[in-house]
């Protein structure tokens, strides 16, 4: 047994343990557990948790995960807007801030923006450098997850296989891991909110429509990261509607929201966020236009959900902010048009996280990576090295 698995063993059985009964559940001998024991407590991933009654002599220690030892840096970035985090190893949010920032800027300005604010933000917390174990960032395009660089992304001039993470190691040297928006906006609702869904999927509908697919308890990337996309599936009802990757009738060209404003056409109103304010409004060619958006995404979601058999499906991004609206047109038709048994136990909810789900997210990513068996192994390997 590794030193990652007496770590994992704590981890899973999510209480403080002796050494003792660390070498019982491990099967291990005290001496070996004693050697992993020592390791982790010099990396800092666990510590002394108190003492237990003693039935004679000195009392045994108790051993716990250290959540409070090191912190990862969560970064969202979206089409217009940038949110970074500090976020212990627990996922709890130590400092946060947002900014109304243009992907479309470039990567040098935004990755400044990036570096410069989880430096402010290192210092807020009070916590040293040294401290950060590690950085995930979601994009608002295709991300080839291995590499961390976004392939031909439609709304990101300039980012194009651009190497975000050896840019970021420029000021950290930690792990820089990248995903796309929605798939890290997944992996924050089922962190924080749905953990114990293997099958889930998270819908954003914003200035472009993604899906984010956890599937089996894993997060279905694809082969080339584009897995999810279904902004540009064919909606029949827009058989005549061009889209920006020059097909037409995509979803996205019919019921995002840059697509529901042109609709509207009205002085002013361009964005998702403009729809929203006059849905809340209580204006009615809003509230049906909305709703209207709501049936296209659920007749390309009832695909899906024929298709994955989700337990879960969450709907999130600006244009989720019009709440039961655009949820009832996606229920109406997803119902309407998937198997029964598909939809028997089928959940569809509004994102419980909100904005803050893609931070979350990003944090989930970092943090899992920081805790991976591997990450754990190479860091013993490195401290036993640098004590011969």
């Amino acid at each position: 047994m590794k030193t990652s698995d007496v770590f994992a063993l704590l981890q899973r059985e999510g209480r403080p343990m002796t050494r003792a009964e660390l070498a019982a559940s491990s099967g291990l001998a005290r001496s070996t557990v004693a050697s992993r024991v020592d390791l982790l407590l010099k990396l800092g991933l666990i510590a002394p948790y108190g003492g237990r009654s003693s039935t004679g002599g000195r009392p045994p220690s108790l051993l716990a995960v250290n959540t409070g030892a090191r912190v990862v840096a969560a970064i969202d970035l979206g089409a217009r807007h940038a949110r970074a985090a500090i976020v212990d190893l627990s996922g709890a949010v130590l400092a946060q801030d947002r900014e109304d920032l243009d992907i479309a800027d470039g990567p040098v300005p935004v990755l400044r923006w990036v570096t410069a604010t989880v430096d402010r933000l290192m210092l807020q917390t009070g916590r040293p450098r040294t401290d950060l174990a590690g950085i995930g960032i979601g994009l608002p395009g295709p991300v080839e997850h291995s590499t961390g660089r976004a392939i031909n992304p439609p709304i990101m001039p300039g980012w194009d296989r651009f190497d975000v993470p050896q840019f970021v190691r420029r000021s950290f040297d930690v792990p820089v891991l990248i995903d796309n928006d929605v798939n890290i906006m997944a992996l924050g609702e089922q962190d924080t909110q749905f953990p114990d869904e293997d099958d889930l999927i998270l819908i954003k509908a914003a200035t472009g429509i993604g899906a984010g697919i956890i599937a089996g308890g894993e997060l279905q990337r694809g082969g080339q990261g584009t897995a999810g996309d279904i902004g540009h599936i064919r909606v029949s009802r827009g058989s005549d509607v061009l889209c920006r990757c020059g097909n037409v009738g995509c979803l996205e060209a019919l019921a995002a929201g840059p697509a529901i404003a042109r609709v509207l056409d009205r002085p002013g109103v361009t964005t998702a966020t403009h729809v929203v304010d006059l849905v809340r409004s209580g204006d009615l060619a809003a509230i049906q236009a909305v709703r209207q958006a709501g049936r296209d995404i659920g007749d390309v979601l009832a695909m899906i959900v024929n298709f994955i058999n989700p337990s879960v499906v969450v709907i999130g991004g600006a244009l989720a902010e019009a709440g039961e609206h655009l949820l009832a047109g996606i229920r109406e038709e997803v119902y309407r048009r998937s198997l029964p048994l598909a939809t028997e136990h089928l959940r569809i909810v509004p994102s419980v996280s909100g904005e803050q789900s893609g931070v979350l997210g990003a944090a989930a990513m970092a943090i899992a990576h920081v805790l991976s068996p591997e990450a754990i192994e190479q860091a013993s390997a490195e401290l036993l090295a640098a004590a011969d």
